[in-house]
């Protein structure tokens, strides 16, 4: 298929993306500009000179340079139009419903009060919802190198919001930091109508998605690479439906896999796994929905029906409700049989 015909197939694909951190779609025209508007003063001196910092050699060097951005964050403003361009960004791209992690102690641990970084997202996309027909649930993400006892002063924080936020996540440097640490704030978040989701087998192993699984009763797995390297844990996700939210850009830019190619989102289709992709941190990784699908449909040769089946995913491992599950993947397929292919 010619790059142009392949590019074109996918900006018409309905989308959903489950998987991307609000704060790492800062890109760097925008830092700079609340930076200024702040008086925060940045280390770099140009827009061109961040960008080049952008060469990491695996997930902590990446999260180094992640916080250093996300402190320009302060004011319900610098949230509200961090999310508004987010949102602006996939509309173009025909991305339909959102799910979006947003990590409050990044900004709560220097100060910024919660209800200023809620508010700001919030409206954000309330007003996406009501201008542009995207929908989205928003869900809460534990910093998993921060202590237990720091992610549950984080949960009491959240409950004035909870009719806000759908659920909680695990997120920030894995190694060292397995699912286990954050057992008990995982049954509390349950107990306060949360869903469960938790980043696992990205960088660390098989075992972290055991954990996450069994331990703190997750319903999907973030990343989940690590899966295959464990046949009965295959079968596990297989056989109890837990959809894996791959990045496939984050993934090569974080040496997770070394290029597009080795990525395992083909194999996992092929096993009957619920496979999706999404952008994770698109200012820092290169690419937002419609990248992350060019480039590994390029570099598997996906063809229309793994297309269109990455699609459906999605939308069957949202949080949406069936009706709307169906009503969105219908409208996939229906895109998909207009195709002259």
């Amino acid at each position: 298929m010619e790059s142009s015909d392949l590019l074109k197939i996918i900006q018409g694909i309905p989308k959903a993306e489950l998987h991307m951190h609000i704060e790492g779609s800062l890109e760097p025209d925008l830092m700079f500009e609340i930076a200024n508007r702040n008086n925060i003063a940045l280390a770099y001196d140009s827009i061109e000179s961040l960008k080049n910092a952008y060469k990491f050699n695996n997930l902590q060097e990446f999260l180094d340079i992640y916080y250093t951005g996300a402190q320009v964050l302060i004011y319900e403003r610098d949230f509200y139009d961090l999310t508004w361009t987010y949102l602006c960004k996939v509309y173009s791209q025909n991305v339909v419903h959102v799910e979006l992690f947003f990590d409050p102690q990044t900004h709560t641990d220097r100060g910024v009060e919660f209800d200023v970084v809620i508010n700001g997202i919030y409206k954000a996309l309330v007003k996406a919802k009501k201008e542009l027909n995207i929908s989205f649930q928003l869900i809460m993400s534990y910093l998993r190198h921060l202590s237990e006892e720091e992610a549950f002063k984080t949960l009491e924080s959240s409950l004035p919001y909870k009719q806000w936020i759908d659920g909680v996540g695990l997120d920030s440097s894995e190694k060292g930091n397995p699912p286990s640490k954050f057992v008990n704030v995982f049954k509390e978040s349950a107990s306060h109508g949360y869903k469960l989701v938790a980043h696992a087998g990205e960088e660390g192993p098989a075992d972290y998605i055991w954990e996450a699984l069994d331990l703190l009763n997750v319903v999907r797995i973030d990343h989940g690479n690590r899966c295959l390297d464990d046949e009965a844990l295959v079968q596990r996700i297989i056989d109890n439906n837990i959809p894996l939210t791959l990045c496939p850009l984050s993934n090569v830019e974080l040496k997770v896999i070394q290029r597009m190619e080795d990525h395992p989102v083909a194999k996992m289709l092929q096993k009957g796994i619920l496979a999706t992709i999404h952008s994770d941190d698109p200012a820092y990784f290169g690419g937002y929905m419609n990248e992350n699908y060019y480039e590994t449909a390029k570099a598997l040769n996906l063809n229309k029906e793994q297309l269109m089946q990455l699609a459906v995913n999605a939308f069957e491992a949202s949080w949406l409700s069936r009706e709307a599950k169906e009503k969105h993947i219908l409208e996939v397929k229906n895109y998909f049989d207009t195709l002259n292919l």
